[in-house]
């Protein structure tokens, strides 16, 4: 099943994807929760993650680095605002140096994701907020949409274990 749509909207300053899965609201839940389950899938393929911090609890936050496939590190951290188990996720998606500090050259995503389930079947829906036209067309021109598409339908398979 996975990605059903991934659409950005300019006029919203929005990026949303909504997917679903044969898996239970707990186990997909489990996907964000897990570090080391949110590292075989948060990011395309050939730029690997690596969780460094994750709480995901109300005022927590998830730090990270993604691998590219020469060896270039780039690293993310999260200010988690809210974490509903097994519904809701919000938090502030921002590029940071190796101390945490947050890249004042690159855009910050302000993402909710909404988690629900029905008659077995689990809906995820990711969905970016952008602060400008600038910021969003950044992303977009690095590839967001289509790294976030990847990255999803790799879930699948770890669902599936």
């Amino acid at each position: 099943m996975t990605v059903i749509s991934c659409t950005p909207n300019e006029e919203e300053l929005s990026l949303t994807l909504t997917a679903e899965f044969r898996a239970s609201a707990h186990d997909v839940w489990d996907l964000w929760n897990d570090p080391r389950k949110l590292e075989r899938w948060w990011g395309p393929p050939t730029y690997p993650a690596t969780f460094t911090e994750l709480q995901l609890v109300d005022g927590g936050r998830a730090a990270y680095f993604m691998t590219g496939p020469d060896g270039e590190k780039m690293g993310g951290q999260w200010d988690i605002s809210a974490a509903r188990p097994t519904s809701t996720i919000e938090f502030a998606d921002f590029f940071a140096d190796e101390q945490g500090n947050r890249s004042d050259s690159m855009p910050t995503t302000h993402t909710v994701v909404t988690i629900s389930e029905n008659d077995g079947v689990t809906q995820m829906v990711i969905r970016g907020q952008f602060d400008s036209v600038d910021g969003m067309r950044q992303l977009m021109e690095m590839g967001m949409a289509q790294g976030l598409s990847m990255a999803v339908e790799q879930i699948d398979a770890i669902l599936a274990e």
